[in-house]
């Protein structure tokens, strides 16, 4: 029976990698948050591993504050970087399958087209630095899928869509940017893709390649039509208003296009991904 360890698990991609493991029989899966395993501790990292002795360990433990990193970077490093260094090493050796996650972060925001895995990374701030990091430390165990994704949410957690669902029930007005583009990603079809790969590499019947990949839904807008879309899918009686990013200024910088290339991960893994309009549809459905 295969073994899958899942760090971070109580947050929107652990919370929803619990949801579809139940569709997944015959592995024993390992669920753990900072309580059980705190990835910044080096020691109890390579004692838990060394004791539950995994076959996978999916990797969902980060630091995801883009503006207080910006504050914090030392903090933001120590979670994205050192703690993912702290698995490889407790890995070493062994045929442990690694699947890290990262970020559209690690890039500038500057190309006009789709960034596929081998786009020139320069990320803009503290949380987009440290996760780049991260992804150099997985890469160096031989068996490590680092998965960039963009805009997550998810009916578990804080997001961007809870957030414009709760402030368009109590304003009539908001202003969102439409100058940053990117894809939405629900976290629930990340999670299943995850599962599917894993299952299927279990099963033989596709060959697990080390690397990074981007997984994103389908289609691409920016944050303004991401709420326009909320809100009408809500059916919450509330106006929404496109603003520059320079009328909404934030701590950190953001990428002012961050699409991922998708192509990589669907062909390798015969993967078919929803387009985010389709899925958010399904979350807000869970939320009603």
């Amino acid at each position: 029976m295969a073994v899958i360890l899942i760090t971070g698990a109580s947050g929107q991609l652990g919370s929803e990698l619990k949801v579809v493991s139940e569709n997944f029989r015959g592995y024993e899966f390992i669920f753990t948050d900072t309580n059980e395993l705190d990835i910044t501790d080096h020691e109890k990292v390579k004692q838990f591993i060394k004791s539950s002795s995994p076959d996978w360990l999916i990797n969902c433990a980060a630091y995801n504050f883009v503006d207080m990193a910006e504050d914090e970077p030392a903090r933001a490093t120590l979670i994205n970087s050192t703690g993912v260094r702290n698995i490889v090493e407790a890995v070493k050796g062994s045929e442990c399958h690694l699947i890290h996650f990262s970020t559209d972060y690690v890039f500038n925001g500057n190309s006009n087209v789709p960034n596929n895995e081998t786009s020139p990374t320069e990320p803009l701030g503290a949380y987009g630095i440290s996760k780049l990091s991260g992804e150099k430390e997985a890469l160096l165990h031989h068996g490590s899928m680092v998965i960039r994704t963009s805009w997550l949410y998810s009916s578990f957690g804080n997001n961007f869509l809870k957030t414009i669902i709760r402030k368009g029930k109590e304003r009539g007005l908001l202003k969102v940017v439409f100058d940053q583009t990117g894809s939405p990603t629900y976290a629930a079809d990340l999670a299943s893709a995850i599962m599917n790969i894993v299952a299927g590499v279990i099963r033989n019947r596709v060959a697990f390649n080390a690397g990074i990949y981007h997984y994103t839904n389908e289609g691409v807008c920016s944050w303004f039509d991401f709420a326009t879309e909320i809100i009408s899918e809500a059916g919450i009686n509330c106006k929404v208003l496109p603003v520059l990013s320079a009328e909404y200024p934030t701590v950190a910088r953001r990428p002012f296009y961050s699409v991922l290339n998708k192509s990589k991960i669907k062909e390798t893994y015969n993967l078919e991904i929803p387009h985010w309009r389709e899925s958010l549809k399904k979350c807000i459905k869970i939320l009603s």
